[in-house]
């Protein structure tokens, strides 16, 4: 008889157990495996070198935050059963278990409006469907249904084990130390109150504060970079042209799962779209992109050659948004250098906006010694929440790099 409660070596977390069989079960099956092929952080490798790991690593890395967080509050006498264990841990283990290629890039262009969160949903139900009922506490606890708030609070919130381990993973690959949080020192804070919500012990506010930062660094630093964010946007435009293109008439070389999706009408999901959306990753849009650097299409071979051969456009960024007419003379300078008359094709204004602290979406609540809970930007022990309130956006502009600004 086979043995499912393996341990994997993990290079963040060190020795990662799995604890029950039916978690074997589920990562050895084809919907989870594909996530080895799915890349963690899209294209940010074009810019941090080490970014290479996968949803697979992640979607590991964060059951490891589950049982590690639900061990914790067992040692402070909060009741857990082995059923909503079990539950918690494959919840989070499939959470991401509907992320398409480069996970967030191509969601829409792919699937219409259908969001990773959905699919990843659908998946679990069909799952469910083959594991004889077994997911279904995980599936309650994912949609937050589950009559005990806590557990999806973990799942996914201002401050859950998915953040914690994207975090502190991403801070390794990319080798941005900004990000480096303390998961452990944050989990051990971690309590529950009247025995439904998701606290944080009162002495360790300045690690939720430190983890706050760390996020907004993250994504200023790394997931808005400005070449992160032009990649991420060139990806989506290609896929864009490529759509076009194909209703227009023209025969694109694909994978025959990608040259259904690009054929595909807007709609609800069916079957098939399922089905093929589970056989489709990076290397569809990877081999894609290498054979379209040869196409007729001036914008489409353009747009390929970025990336295939991280032949980047120009970007410049600000607080603001550009004026128009600044826009309007890249575009001719575009036209008049390429010798073309669609340079507005190519020169676009990138838009990112990060609200750090959401004071009103699931605030992170603290326990006090006395019992009573309070918000986090409300302590006056805070240093750092109060600013985090507002949202900041950046713009950027990008055009072809062979001319001056």
């Amino acid at each position: 008889m086979q043995n499912k409660l393996k341990i994997i070596n993990d290079p963040v977390h060190g020795f990662i157990k799995i604890p029950h069989e039916i978690l074997f079960d589920i990562i050895e099956h084809p919907y989870f495996q594909r996530l080895r092929r799915i890349s963690q952080t899209g294209l940010l490798n074009l810019i941090f070198p080490g970014a290479t790991h996968t949803r697979f690593h992640h979607a590991l890395g964060a059951m490891h935050l589950m049982f590690t967080a639900i061990e914790t509050l067992k040692l402070k006498g909060v009741e857990i059963s082995k059923e909503e264990e079990k539950g918690a841990l494959l919840a989070i283990l499939m959470h991401d278990i509907g992320h398409g290629p480069f996970s967030h890039a191509l969601e829409s262009m792919l699937m219409d409006d259908w969001h990773h969160e959905n699919l990843s949903l659908l998946l679990m139900n069909r799952l469910n469907e083959q594991f004889n009922g077994q997911l279904s506490t995980a599936i309650e606890m994912f949609r937050g249904q589950y009559h005990r708030k806590f557990f999806n609070q973990l799942i996914s919130s201002q401050l859950d084990v998915d953040r914690l381990d994207y975090l502190k993973r991403d801070s390794f690959f990319t080798g941005v130390s900004e990000g480096n949080v303390n998961t452990q020192r944050i989990i051990s804070m971690m309590n529950v109150c009247e025995d439904r919500e998701l606290v944080i012990d009162a002495k360790g506010i300045y690690s939720i504060e430190n983890f706050l930062t760390a996020r907004m660094f993250m994504y200023w630093q790394v997931y808005y970079h400005k070449t992160s964010a032009l990649a991420e946007f060139i990806l989506v435009k290609i896929l864009e042209r490529a759509k076009f293109l194909v209703s227009q008439g023209v025969i694109l070389p694909a994978t025959e799962n990608l040259t259904y999706f690009l054929y595909r009408e807007k709609g609800s999901a069916t079957d098939e779209d399922v089905e093929r959306f589970t056989q489709l990753d990076d290397n569809d849009i990877i081999q894609a992109m290498k054979l379209w650097q040869k196409s007729d299409d001036f914008i489409l071979s353009y747009w390929c050659r970025c990336v295939i051969q991280r032949d980047l456009p120009k970007t410049i960024i600000s607080s603001h948004p550009f004026d128009q007419a600044f826009i309007e003379e890249k575009i001719k300078d575009t036209n008049v250098f390429l010798g073309i008359d669609n340079g507005k094709e190519l020169v676009h204004e990138i838009k990112r906006k990060l609200l750090p602290y959401d004071t009103e979406k699931q605030p992170i609540w603290l326990l006090q010694k006395n019992g009573e809970k309070i918000k986090l930007h409300e302590s006056e022990d805070q240093l750092l929440s109060g600013l985090m309130v507002n949202k900041t956006t950046r713009y950027i502009l990008t055009f072809p790099r062979n001319f001056n600004i």
